[in-house]
């Protein structure tokens, strides 16, 4: 969807009607995605922007762990994007697996990777564990090359909302047009038992996932900018 050199507000397609996008009409909790192209001389071609959904299996497991326990009674299965699985629960001693607090001085890491991009689409967002088509970092064909990502060290405030932004670049080298048509944010988890500090092992985890609404073409020198905005009001 093509919004011009704007990104205050979006019009999307829904149905028979249009509907107006904007957080700070809308209360609660609204996730967004703004995607910029760039040419090779920086001069902005294309905005792009919509309402972001989905949330992943993943992303509930971490946030509600204990909450599943207790009311199921048993461990819920992370998976990581290679597709292996952990199990995961609350305990008061230190026999199941668990997220570990990052801890540097034990190469406990815990960070977002990234925001990620594909050429596919998964058909349940919520059951995606790995992007459909991922399109690797470099600057062979079919590549893009992933700049750092930018994420947020503080929540802003502003009048009654608070929000913070994850953002990343990618630069089109590979010689063709490369056409992106999801995006993931994936986080590093270091996943072990709280004695064995051997088997700790830092996984991959997709915990946010989008299909956009309509594909972006990349040109060969273009970069574009990813921008996943969460926000909440009241």
């Amino acid at each position: 969807m093509m919004v011009g050199n704007t990104v205050g507000k979006a019009y999307i397609p829904h149905k028979n009607k249009i509907e107006l996008l904007d957080p700070e009409e809308l209360s609660g909790f609204f996730a967004s995605i703004t995607i910029i192209v760039r040419d090779k001389n920086g001069k902005i071609k294309k905005v792009y922007r919509q309402r972001s959904h989905s949330p992943t299996k993943n992303f509930i497991g971490l946030l509600l762990g204990y909450t599943w326990y207790s009311s199921t009674g048993n461990s819920f299965t992370l998976t990581n994007t290679s597709g292996g699985t952990y199990n995961y629960k609350p305990c008061m001693d230190c026999s199941c697996y668990a997220i570990s607090y990052p801890n540097s001085q034990r190469s406990y890491y815990g960070y977002i990777l990234g925001i990620y991009v594909g050429s596919g689409s998964n058909s349940s967002p919520y059951e995606a564990y790995e992007l459909d088509a991922p399109i690797s970092n470099g600057s062979g064909s079919g590549q893009l090359t992933y700049s750092t990502v930018s994420s947020p060290t503080s929540i802003t405030v502003s009048g009654s909302s608070a929000y913070f932004i994850i953002s990343q670049s990618y630069t089109n080298n590979s010689g063709g047009t490369i056409t992106i048509s999801e995006v993931g944010i994936i986080v590093n988890a270091s996943i072990g038992q709280c004695q064995d500090y051997g088997n700790h092992t830092n996984q991959k985890l997709l915990v946010w996932y989008d299909v956009l609404l309509s594909p972006i073409a990349v040109d060969n020198g273009d970069t574009i900018t990813i921008n996943y905005k969460f926000t909440v009001n009241p």
